[in-house]
């Protein structure tokens, strides 16, 4: 997280949940009751392949999803847009503008949604670069990024720890299972009779949402030795949502359950290729990992390119949160957030000052997370 203060925006996400709480945060319009990303950062949109091999941009990580306010995920990807242009050298003023073009985005798939015929914003050239990138990724690219190698075996190190007996046959149990069999089976061109293989496994240390949590890098064998494919298997311990959910909503207690739910009514191309379940007495998220599945990084950007991609990646977002409103939801919220724009800026007046101060807020926030790294290394080097 020291990298970059965009960086400390995406790793730390109870920064933005405290200040949801505070007297500021609760000035925030309460949206309809919907599936929400609850963690909507750029990093967590990007290409995403479906079961049958098509790509499209959409929402890729669901850890936080809760039914929540749709305000919020609005926020949350303004102020990682905000800060993500800080690298690119851009005036401010390109932040007012990218938050009236997110906000038209969005409220275009308000009014487009339900529509027959409609067609959905086609990905300005900076999006479309990274997805023509997702396109032509194959197998050796995931293998290679992931695992470092292209051979059948995870390599132990700074990554990937050695799992105990008692975890390594907990694996092997889970891809015995017949459920867990047909979801690998069912994606891309496999045969539903083909042998699946438990080729190596290991414990994965990625990312500050895992950390502390249990998580799995599994290498599967599908198919004989002459034509056998590899895949990659992500086990994710569900863990409790930190975003703040609306308090009648009815969503499953099991976090990988709830997890799952929200990836299929937000992200169906994810949501499909995803399944709950028990390690031991732990709620885990399986998922195959395939090559076209990317994050997307913006750091370099013109100011048109940077004001193109915030309006195409909140159509996503608001597609997402749209396809599960009915028609009079949907207006309703159109006219709240039409209400509140101001006559200076196109955008809901709550927006702009919510991004301001969290980007103020997180600003001095990395600055001292910054201070205390150099403080701890110097420590250690002495």
């Amino acid at each position: 997280m020291a990298r970059s203060a965009h960086a400390y925006v995406r790793g730390n996400t109870l920064k933005f949940y405290e200040w949801l709480e505070s007297s500021s945060g609760k000035l925030v319009p309460d949206g309809p009751p919907v599936w929400i990303c609850g963690d909507c950062h750029l990093g967590n949109l990007g290409p995403l392949a479906g079961a049958k091999g098509n790509v499209k941009i959409a929402i890729r990580d669901l850890d936080q999803t809760v039914i929540g306010n749709p305000a919020h995920d609005l926020i949350r990807l303004g102020l990682s847009l905000a800060t993500a242009i800080r690298g690119s050298d851009l005036p401010g003023v390109t932040t007012a503008l990218m938050l009236e073009e997110m906000v038209d985005g969005y409220v275009g798939q308000l009014v487009e949604t339900g529509k027959r015929g409609k067609k959905s914003e086609l990905p300005p050239p900076a999006v479309r670069r990274i997805l023509n990138q997702a396109l032509k990724r194959r197998w050796h690219h995931l293998a290679e990024e992931r695992i470092e190698d292209v051979t059948p075996t995870i390599p132990l190190g700074k990554c990937f720890w050695p799992l105990s007996s008692p975890e390594k046959r907990e694996i092997h149990g889970i891809f015995n299972a017949p459920e867990v069999q047909s979801l690998i089976l069912s994606l891309q061109t496999r045969d539903h009779q083909e042998h699946i293989r438990v080729l190596d496994a290991a414990y994965w240390i990625k990312g500050c949402s895992s950390l502390g949590s249990l998580r799995f890098a599994v290498l599967l064998g599908i198919g004989k030795k002459r034509n056998k494919q590899f895949c990659l298997i992500d086990i994710k311990e569900a863990v409790p949502a930190a975003a703040p959910r609306f308090r009648d909503a009815h969503m499953p207690r099991d976090n990988a359950r709830r997890v799952v739910e929200g990836a299929r009514k937000l992200s169906p191309f994810l949501g499909k290729r995803m399944l709950p379940w028990k390690f031991r007495n732990n709620s885990v998220v399986l998922r195959e990992l395939l090559p076209q599945d990317l994050k997307l990084e913006m750091d370099q950007l013109t100011r048109m390119e940077a004001i193109a991609a915030a309006r195409f990646l909140a159509s996503v977002v608001g597609h997402a949160h749209a396809s599960q409103m009915d028609g009079k939801m949907r207006e309703r919220w159109r006219i709240i957030l039409s209400h509140t724009r101001s006559k200076t800026l196109d955008a809901p007046s709550w927006l702009w000052t919510s991004v301001v101060e969290l980007v103020a807020n997180h600003e001095s926030a990395y600055l001292e997370h910054c201070r205390q790294y150099a403080l701890e290394n110097s420590n250690r080097n002495a």
